[in-house]
């Protein structure tokens, strides 16, 4: 039933006390229209905050001069150094963009935790500094430990210390500040090569690791197996039957050369830059079991002077895009500190200025050997035609026809090189005695041979010949088993059956380059986590 009006006049009624709150706690018409005024009036605007600085590079820092003091400066890096006096701290730091260490002062209130090695965040102000040092310095206002470090414990001290003994750190090294120089000099030319291909419309390309082969045939290679794998034990499954993992024996690459010949048949001209494995039982400063290889491949070229003549061009090109930058320049203008055990920087910049002249000397194997012959007494070894070229004979080449700039050396005989080289043809190569191929070694100054290359078997025939004459592949009168492949190389002979045009390359020794460019004195110290005989340390 719907209640009455009357029923709901009869409700009893607010208290008097009530009612006078709610009237006092309704605004007025007029309240009301000035609380809308305000509302909708501008607040007054909020003292603006002084804008943060990005974080900037130690290198950047260093360069930058300003004529005034710049607030609020933030840089990342790693505690150096630390020295104080009762109110201050002077606190040294470097991030691996430069050789040279950024000084941050810092009030001894605020340096809890700024031990040798930690990892930072500082905010100060950059300032002109008084010392000689440097011509500014940060003076910081805020500190901000994010990784901490125990002093008495970090390995890497601001003293000197041996290559030898850094060695054992691989995984700390990187942090001196040569060995981050290094590590940007590496990224730097990886940048400039891979431009230079660009430019000159080489497709870049990722070959395998894994192989089938060996290719150079000199049987120095990594055999790849399960690591559930033991040879002899029985049960388990030999490398080479038809049980094991690959179904046949596979090996770490020596060379991408066999692949790239491939891919060149698909787009044109190919590089890569890859890892390439040698089990050499070697312990000079010269080699290592696992390194870069820089090797390209050109389709359509009859003519060996076109490889040689890249490969000049691309190296050339390398010394010119890099010289004037900050990473050579900081090679070139080092302290005695820093290049203690490096070549010296007079050398290491003769060595640019030789990278880059034009026209760099060509001289046969041939030729080689009458210049060696004639100075045969200042070698242990004695130079004879038809031996490889020893050490002491590529290095007296290099500083004597060189005179500072590399040396192409040509045409060595075909018992020493490798299968898939093509022998040379035309003049000079009618005496059956001195048959040799059209190849060529590249040397340097002191380092001797620093790339390879040559042109390619490209016809069928002659290519299934040498192959079998050097018993990588089996005479049709001997009986093949039905897996026999030719040691893994049958797919490589089947490149000569379809359509394979004439073809040539070059490999390049990348970190090599990188030891003659740096004044590096062994390769194992251009490398970050060296792999050599007898030591895989991390």
């Amino acid at each position: 039933m719907r209640p009455s009006v009357l029923g709901s006049a009869m409700r009893p009624s607010a208290s008097p006390l009530v009612s006078r709150i709610s009237m006092l706690s309704r605004p007025s018409h007029s309240s009301r229209r000035c609380l809308a005024h305000q509302a909708t009036a501008t607040p007054a605007p909020a003292p603006a905050p002084i804008p943060v600085q990005p974080a900037r590079a130690i290198s950047q820092l260093l360069k930058w001069k300003p004529e005034q003091n710049v607030d609020n400066v933030v840089v990342h890096g790693y505690v150096r150094s630390v020295r104080g006096l009762k109110a201050w701290r002077f606190v040294s730091l470097a991030d691996g963009s430069s050789l040279d260490p950024l000084q941050a002062v810092i009030e001894s209130g605020l340096a809890e935790g700024l031990t040798v090695g930690a990892a930072v965040r500082l905010t100060g102000s950059w300032v002109a500094s008084p010392g000689a040092a440097q011509s500014h310095e940060l003076q910081v206002r805020e500190v901000k430990v994010l990784g901490s470090s125990d002093a008495k414990t970090f390995p890497i001290q601001k003293k000197y210390q041996t290559p030898e003994y850094l060695r054992t750190l691989p995984h700390l090294r990187p942090r001196t500040p040569l060995n981050a120089l290094l590590l940007r000099l590496r990224s730097e030319a990886v940048t400039s090569l891979t431009q230079f291909f660009a430019r000159q419309d080489f497709v870049q390309t990722h070959p395998p690791i894994i192989t089938s082969s060996d290719c150079e045939g000199a049987g120095e290679v990594f055999t790849l197996n399960p690591a559930n794998y033991t040879a002899g034990q029985p049960g388990k499954e030999s490398a080479d039957s038809q049980d094991s993992f690959f179904r046949s024996k596979k090996y770490l690459t020596v060379s991408t050369q066999l692949h790239l010949e491939a891919l060149a048949q698909s787009v044109g001209n190919v590089w890569t830059l890859s890892p390439v494995f040698r089990a050499e039982q070697s312990d000079t400063s010269r080699h290592l079991s696992e390194f870069y290889m820089l090797e390209a491949e050109m389709s359509f070229v009859d003519d060996m002077n076109s490889v040689m003549d890249l490969a000049e061009d691309m190296m050339r090109q390398l010394g010119t895009d890099l010289y004037q930058s900050d990473t050579v320049k900081s090679l070139l203008t080092r302290t005695p500190h820093f290049g203690q055990d490096l070549a010296p920087a007079e050398e290491v910049d003769r060595r640019w200025q030789g990278l880059m002249q034009p026209d760099w000397p060509r001289i046969t194997y041939t030729e080689a050997i009458d210049i060696l012959k004639q100075h045969e007494d200042k070698f242990e070894h004695k130079p004879v035609w038809g031996a490889g070229l020893q050490s002491e004979h590529e290095k007296f080449i290099a500083s004597t026809v060189g005179k500072d700039r590399p040396v192409f050396v040509t045409n060595y005989p075909r018992d020493i090189k490798a299968f898939y080289m093509r022998p040379t043809r035309g003049p000079g190569s009618e005496d059956p005695s001195r048959v040799t191929v059209d190849c060529f070694d590249l040397l340097v100054p002191e380092l001797c041979e620093i790339a390879g290359g040559s042109m390619r078997e490209h016809q069928l025939e002659p290519l299934l010949d040498i192959m079998t004459r050097q018993g990588i592949i089996k005479s049709p009168s001997e009986t093949a088993s039905e897996d026999d492949s030719g040691n893994g190389l049958q797919w490589y002979a089947d490149l000569r059956r379809w359509g394979c045009p004439p073809h040539g390359g070059f490999g390049l020794g990348f970190d090599r380059l990188l030891s003659y460019l740096s004044g590096v004195q062994t390769v194992r110290d251009i490398v970050s986590f060296p792999r050599w005989y007898g030591r895989c340390d991390c």
